[in-house]
């Protein structure tokens, strides 16, 4: 259960690695998605550049998400509408005993995100997602992200879809 939190700029890449992947096999078994490999020098990369975001809940990294100015997954062409100062989230990731019990810490996330961003002068926070982890998308959706473009897999069965919210 989340009673508390707080956030950080996550340090230890190891502590964020390690949840992602927790994360990402929970979600892959529960929506019988194939589980993204990730790469731990990309995360160590992330950690070291300060784009990592922790969240923590006594004390135990709780939830975490990544937040740059580039985007960290190939943006076909024409997918999003026009920007003039995009943000990106990605590598959202919840520990799964949080997520088992309806913990708000994903939502937590996003909209933590959505302040970032803007704070930082973005005009959208734009995000790609599995469509088959219905639970992120519609938490996505829930707190404005629209959809755009297409769904596409990859030949791992990995299938993506692009989300954007305008920020004020």
């Amino acid at each position: 259960m989340l009673t508390t939190h707080t956030w950080e700029v996550a340090a230890d890449a190891d502590e964020v690695h390690e949840l992602l992947c927790l994360s990402d096999r929970y979600q892959g078994e529960r929506f019988g998605s194939p589980v993204p490999r990730r790469n731990v020098a990309t995360t160590a990369s992330l950690v070291r550049d300060g784009l990592v975001h922790l969240m923590r809940s006594e004390g135990r990294a709780a939830a975490m998400f990544t937040l740059t100015r580039v985007p960290a997954f190939e943006e076909p062409p024409g997918t999003f509408p026009w920007a003039q100062a995009p943000a990106y989230l990605s590598r959202l990731a919840v520990r799964p005993d949080l997520v088992a019990a309806a913990s708000l810490a994903g939502p937590l996330c996003v909209r933590r995100a959505l302040k970032l961003a803007a704070d930082s002068g973005a005009d959208v926070l734009r995000a790609e997602a599995n469509p088959d982890l219905t639970a992120t998308v519609d938490c996505l959706e829930l707190l404005g992200f629209r959809r755009c473009g297409t769904v596409f897999g990859d030949t791992a069965g990995l299938r993506r879809t692009h989300l954007y919210r305008p920020l004020p």
